[in-house]
């Protein structure tokens, strides 16, 4: 059985939450002032943002989900709710919740909502990965009648998570060389990776 584990998200929290349809209007809005999430609204935070809409965009278009996935989907049993941590900003985030929102869309008792890293770290520090780091999207899956936690996912699939933080490790320090190169895995991965690591998650989540 799933250890319940304990978390600050409220009702309230989850009632001012960011439906994904709320999410992307929200940062249109923004970005036609020239503004991002978050208090950083420079140049290079205003590319990342403008370019996340493009995937976005893109993987709403063409993203299937696996035959088995969506089966399993199907028969999720369990009203769920699937709080998303993210930032306009972030490609990681781009690139996968357009998935999880295809995945959410198969079954009405999975409701997935959307809130600002940056205005939730009390939230975003009871799921720190390698428990330290404030990295994003993180999916928080809570049972939509108790708030109790059932588990959680992200920031990236398990090869793109080994490549970042070998990067770390070697002491990268520009950016730029590590957004490439995870984006150019995104773009040959087909979106595989993050649907089969959520496959087996699914059924843990309703049985928790």
């Amino acid at each position: 059985m799933t250890e319940v584990k304990a978390a600050p998200i409220t009702r309230e929290v989850l009632d001012e939450a960011y439906t994904y349809e709320q999410y992307r209007q929200l940062i249109d809005n923004l970005m036609a002032e020239n503004k991002t999430t978050g208090e950083n609204h420079s140049e290079a935070m205003l590319h990342y943002t403008k370019m996340n809409t493009y995937r976005m965009r893109r993987l709403d278009k063409t993203t299937e989900l696996l035959p088995e996935l969506q089966e399993r989907l199907e028969q999720v049993e369990r009203p769920m709710t699937w709080l998303v941590l993210t930032e306009a900003w972030c490609g990681d985030a781009a690139q996968i919740i357009p998935i999880m929102k295809k995945m959410a869309d198969q079954n009405e008792l999975i409701n997935m909502r959307l809130v600002l890293r940056d205005q939730h770290l009390d939230i975003m520090d009871e799921f720190l990965t390698n428990g330290k780091s404030r990295s994003i999207p993180k999916l928080v899956v809570l049972d939509s009648n108790s708030l109790d936690v059932l588990g959680d996912w992200g920031p990236r699939p398990f090869e793109a998570q080994e490549m970042y933080d070998n990067w770390r490790l070697n002491d990268g320090d520009d950016y730029r060389e590590i957004s490439e190169t995870l984006h150019k895995w995104y773009a040959d991965d087909k979106t595989a990776s993050t649907q089969e690591e959520l496959l087996p998650l699914i059924a843990q989540w309703d049985n928790g």
